[in-house]
């Protein structure tokens, strides 16, 4: 099937008016011009499939307000819808554990373990190529061991160290995280006060974090998995991350930290939501800023898929490459710092993980290895063939 009359987002520049040629899950051939007996997409914009290395929305799709649980199968489909018509192809789901969260609580060793389980054992219905992105708090000692166990397994794909200890990191403005608390748990201002020195006397010690993440990072070698630091606030920091083999900084809260961690190698990731609206919510490192200093690598979901492609298309303006330059932060970019050789770019003989773009910005169709997994309707598309829908895969989504 060739999709025909578009515009082709390639790593280094734009065919404007061209077609490209899917076959048996694959690019089989590009075109700089228009051509016949195609599907034609005039004023539509091809990208390859996004990558989201970072998204958060599986917690909050089975707990969508505070202790109101959902099924496992209706969360994980509706996830899966939302980032097919989103453009994403493949997708790390973020999920944590957390040393202060209750047997069975979001965050618990057992629940999320329970997450990891449900999407491993569904993964051949879904639409989109799911991966596990495993968010382990460093002060969280006992669960090293079932860390071990999931990375042996092959249950996880990435894994990301963080510690959200009140005082540093994400966390180091009391006074913001004391307000943010209040908010979101509908406490008094005091009562969000006591709970952070609660925290803050409860910590791990710095000898104990060190040698967690000393750990964690020899587990990740050993087993070949990528590993990510997150909210770097300090130049010191993010050398630590670099030194004990970290190849992603996530979501630097500084432009300094941004900058040492960039210098040492290290690939930077901050959300799409915030590159979109220009700010950070919590009033931290800007993605527009990173950016423009020439430190963005890759844009995560984070919270929203559907932010991705709007904030590709703000990038764009001020991007070196335009265009190309800024679709790469969400395709060959984590395609590179994930190790996914087989996508992330137009390229021939990568899989068919494609977007194609509506003249106003709306996602019209999504491939995932030439197979249709989202269509808006505006195309007229075979009825059979490469982008055929997968009925068996869809009937239980």
């Amino acid at each position: 099937m060739w999709l025909s009359d578009i515009s082709i987002v390639l790593p280094d520049r734009l065919i404007q008016n061209g077609a490209v040629r899917v076959q048996d899950g694959l690019i089989a051939e590009i075109s700089e011009r228009p051509v016949k007996d195609s599907v034609r997409a005039p004023r539509h914009r091809l990208f390859p499939g996004f990558i989201d290395m970072h998204g958060d929305m599986i917690e909050l799709e089975l707990e969508p307000r505070p202790r109101v649980d959902f099924p496992m199968e209706v969360a994980i489909g509706h996830l899966d819808a939302r980032l097919a018509a989103s453009g994403v192809t493949t997708a790390y789901a973020g999920v944590s554990f957390s040393r202060t969260a209750k047997d069975n609580e979001r965050r618990s060793f057992e629940h999320t373990s329970q997450i990891i389980r449900a999407l491993k054992d569904n993964i051949e219905r879904l639409r989109v190529d799911h991966r596990i992105h495993a968010r382990f708090d460093v002060t969280y000692t006992d669960a090293i061991a079932a860390l071990d166990g999931l990375l042996s397994s092959g249950a996880v794909d990435l894994v990301s160290v963080m510690d959200h200890t009140p005082g540093q990191g994400q966390y180091r403005d009391l006074e913001k995280l004391i307000a943010y608390r209040s908010h979101g748990q509908g406490v008094s201002m005091e009562e969000a006060r006591v709970q952070i020195e609660e925290r803050i006397a409860a910590s791990v010690p710095a000898d104990q974090v060190l040698d967690n993440l000393e750990r964690v990072s020899r587990l990740c070698q050993s087993h070949g998995v990528a590993m990510a630091s997150h909210d770097d606030d300090t130049v010191a920091k993010a050398n630590l991350m670099a030194d004990i083999g970290a190849v992603i900084s996530e979501f630097p809260v500084t432009i300094e930290a941004a900058e040492a961690a960039a210098a040492r190698g290290l690939m930077i990731a901050m959300g799409a939501p915030n590159a979109m609206r220009g700010q950070s919510y919590s009033g931290n490192l800007s993605a527009r800023d990173a950016h423009a200093a020439g430190l963005l690598s890759i844009l995560a979901a984070d919270y929203h898929p559907a932010s991705i492609l709007p904030a590709i298309m703000a990038l764009a303006e001020q991007d070196p490459n335009g265009l190309a330059g800024a679709a790469r932060l969400a395709t060959a970019n984590p395609a590179k710092a994930l190790g996914l050789t087989d996508r992330g770019d137009i390229t021939v003989g990568k899989r068919a993980d494609l977007a194609l773009i509506d003249p106003d910005g709306h996602v019209a169709l999504t491939l995932r290895q030439g197979k249709k997994i989202y269509a808006n309707g505006t195309l007229d598309l075979p009825s059979k063939g490469p982008v055929e829908i997968v009925k068996e895969n869809l009937q239980n989504v």
